[in-house]
């Protein structure tokens, strides 16, 4: 298990009763350096949205819990959001609760010259997504070659 793993597995144990006690989804947690600064970000949602206030009383309780675990020994900014419309799809709850929605789907390496795939999610497993294009066509595509799956955007 790698550094950024441990930091998220740990956070997610911390966050979660503070989750369950307000009826609110934890969609993802996350460890990551951008721009030289390293991020610890909580993504919350719940029935009908979730509020600045929501994230303001998960992030100042989530903020104490980890100050006490100190646990993370690098400087650190805490953010705790909503995943925003156009979230990405990493767990299978994801997924399950995504079938028949538009999808984006970006490879790490192109399948027949390509890298980008939309479609609607019909189907998946452990090894693979299941899509139908804009033709008809169905296409399997293999979880491990995905960089990333997102709930498409139509405007």
């Amino acid at each position: 298990m790698t550094k950024r793993e441990e930091y998220e597995l740990k956070t997610e144990q911390l966050i979660m009763p503070l989750i369950e006690k307000n009826n609110f989804e934890l969609v993802d947690v996350e460890y990551v350096k951008e721009a030289g600064n390293w991020f610890l970000r909580a993504y919350i949602d719940k029935e009908g949205g979730i509020t600045v206030d929501d994230c303001a009383l998960i992030s100042r309780a989530l903020s104490e819990l980890l100050d006490q675990k100190d646990f993370i020994p690098d400087a650190y900014i805490l953010e705790v959001s909503s995943p925003g419309l156009g979230r990405q799809l990493k767990k299978d709850k994801h997924f399950a609760r995504s079938i028949g929605e538009k999808v984006e789907i970006k490879l790490y390496k192109a399948i027949n010259k390509q890298k980008d795939f939309d479609g609607i999610l019909k189907d998946f497993d452990e090894d693979k997504l299941v899509i139908e294009l804009e033709n008809g066509k169905t296409v399997e595509i293999t979880r491990a070659d995905i960089a990333m799956v997102r709930l498409a955007l139509d405007f």
